[in-house]
């Protein structure tokens, strides 16, 4: 597990990792997919343990439920004042979502006067009440019930995913899982998209945007500090911490703390940037972005913007930490103590920039930007001496955030990691082992695991120190793994230019987002399909193509191609190829069953690569 930083990309941070679908007319729907969605907009819920538990019965009480909280608001229902039915008692746990589904006109009870919500829904009346959502009432059908819904229901695609056919077949919270996921998307009577109601909108492929439902349905920051847990309304069955899992107690003080409740998951973002304040723009008493040491961020929260306005306690010369979240942009602001302390890390870039000088005018300083082993990018004031690529030891002071910088010797180690990713050579890894593996003005963090079984060569170990029991608790590679780089695919490559004045122009996607470069006079070692991009994603450096195995399937997280098995990335991109086309997908769509699959890597595992493109195709 690792997590990327580029000096190109310092102000851009996400917090956690998401699949995401963006392909038009899918074939089949994610199992994962789905269940994200009605999760984060709270239409289902699991269990303590996040189980949805989709193979039992869903019972007539459970299904109004679901119906209710799929519309604006819906989830705000509290129990019925009264009894809405002699058999739905005030004190009935879904008292107050039957009333509130017959009040709207999407359920109605029977006519001996009972609703009988413990009774299993069958095909039939689940899709009616679903049509109803969508506004289609019995005069919109001709011929006896059902048959006219249940044509609407094919036509709409609503059953795409839904294992029950049979009108009076009972439905699995799967089947609604599935039924309700295809509404989302499905047209209404007034001919517009039914999430365009829940205040959400499809993307350009006329799809669930699953990246921006969860963005939107999720609350926070928090400030983990002492106690903060107490402050969930909920215990989290799931907790990412920059997209790694983790457990509750491995969220640190002054992490920032994101939750959704229905879906039970926590993330965490660990970002930070340490300084003095330079500049508030567009002033200080509405500030919308702060630069500290050299770089200016936005700022995202209202709380924030007090914090550095000339109403806060924040102002031009304090030293801060501020703490970015989601978006990458000023969430929180703490005391410079937060980031005090020693930090051990390479130098990505050196600048002059700009300081006040407490009189109302400025100064100018030579400013390091050095990413950290713990994988977080600071910026510090000095006096020079320092060039990229330099190995430092950054100590920040807790009083008045004075920050000293030392270089280090550059010490080197070879040998080969054990099976377990405990050792490397003779040396034992501490328990709290800090890795970094760099390339340039990129890096990644990486965790002892991922070097298992790795042979590395002296110029691979870039500096690494011991504990007082001959441990090693810091490790800075170079170029060990390639987990730092880009990855995507090259959809089209055109040379134009004749003899010795050639130029090429680059066409490519990386996770879901189009890149061009036009004209170009350099010309990458790629040719069409997936590839690894190095340096900046807009303007690389260099670019290669990537080596394909045979077809084959995911299993857990190995890609198994006849008598071969290849471990794949933690942040394997997978898309989805129609002709020349290529759709982001996710990894829950791959393994649907729809597709033939080819991976994608970068060099051999013994080496540190890893598949980090899946192509997926649909079978013939």
């Amino acid at each position: 597990m690792k997590k990327q930083i580029c000096a190109a990309l310092l102000a851009v941070f996400l917090c956690f990792s998401l699949a995401v679908s963006s392909l038009a007319a899918p074939a089949a729907i994610s199992q994962e997919d789905a269940a994200q969605a009605l999760s984060a907009l709270g239409i289902m819920s699991g269990d303590e343990t996040g189980d949805l538990q989709l193979s039992r019965k869903v019972t007539r009480a459970e299904f109004v439920t679901m119906l209710v909280k799929a519309t604006p608001g819906g989830d705000q229902i509290g129990q019925s004042a009264t009894s809405p039915y002699p058999d739905v008692p005030r004190s009935h746990w879904a008292s107050g979502f039957v009333e509130a589904a017959v009040s709207l006109g999407l359920a109605t009870g029977y006519s001996d006067g009972t609703f009988r919500p413990g009774k299993e829904i069958s095909l039939a009346e689940g899709v009616a009440m679903a049509l109803q959502l969508l506004g289609y009432g019995p005069e919109d059908f001709s011929g006896a019930y059902p048959t006219g819904q249940l044509a609407m229901y094919h036509s709409l695609r609503l059953d795409r995913g839904v294992s029950a056919s049979a009108p009076t077949d009972t439905l699995t919270r799967g089947d609604a899982m599935y039924l309700f996921y295809n509404l989302l998307s499905a047209k209404t009577k007034e001919n517009t998209p039914y999430l365009s109601t829940l205040g959400y909108s499809l993307n350009d492929a006329g799809q669930i945007d699953l990246l921006a439902l969860v963005n939107g349905e999720m609350e926070g920051p928090l400030v983990a500090q002492a106690g903060w847990q107490s402050s969930l309304p909920f215990v989290p069955s799931k907790v990412l911490r920059e997209g790694a899992a983790v457990a509750l107690s491995d969220i640190q003080d002054y992490d920032l703390v994101y939750w959704n409740a229905s879906m039970g998951t926590v993330w965490a973002c660990t970002q930070k940037a340490t300084g003095p304040i330079q500049a508030l723009e567009p002033s200080a008493s509405n500030p919308t972005s702060v630069t500290v040491a050299g770089h200016s961020y936005p700022i995202e929260t209202a709380a924030a913007a007090y914090a550095l306005s000339d109403l806060g306690e924040y102002g031009l010369g304090d030293s801060v930490t501020l703490l970015l979240g989601r978006t990458g942009g000023v969430a929180a602001i703490a005391d410079v103590s937060a980031s005090a302390g020693d930090r051990i890390g390479v130098v990505l870039s050196v600048s002059n920039s700009a300081y006040p000088d407490g009189k109302g005018g400025t100064y100018t300083a030579q400013t390091v930007t050095l990413l950290a082993t713990d994988g977080q990018t600071y910026q510090y004031q000095t006096k020079g001496g320092y060039r990229a690529g330099s190995i430092v030891r950054a100590t920040v002071a807790s009083q008045g955030g004075e920050v000293t910088l030392r270089g280090l010797t550059s010490s080197s180690l070879s040998g080969k990691v054990n099976a377990d990713g405990t050792k490397l050579d003779h040396y034992s890894f501490a328990e709290n082992i800090q890795i970094l593996d760099v390339s340039d003005a990129c890096g990644a963090v990486l965790y002892p695991s991922r070097l298992a079984g790795m042979t590395l060569s002296g110029d691979m170990v870039r500096y690494y120190s011991l504990n007082s029991l001959g441990q090693i608790d810091t490790l800075i590679l170079e170029e060990a793994t390639g987990d730092m780089y880009q990855y995507g695919v090259l959809v089209d490559l055109e040379e134009s230019g004749d003899g010795m004045f050639k130029y090429y122009t680059y066409q490519y996607d990386v996770n879901g987002t189009s890149y061009t470069i036009p004209n170009s006079s350099t010309r990458f070692r790629v040719s069409s399909g997936p590839i690894q991009i190095i340096g900046e994603t807009s303007d690389p450096e260099r670019m290669f193509s990537l080596t394909a195995t045979s077809p084959g399937q995911i299993q857990g997280n190995l890609f198994v191609a006849g008598n071969r098995k290849y471990t794949l990335s933690d942040s394997v991109v997978v898309y989805e190829q129609r002709g020349s086309q290529y759709y982001l997908s996710s990894l829950g769509r791959a393994q649907s069953g729809e597709f033939t699959l080819t991976a994608w890597y970068d060099k051999a595992e013994t080496a540190g690569g890893r598949i980090r493109v899946i192509v997926a195709r649909e079978a013939s």
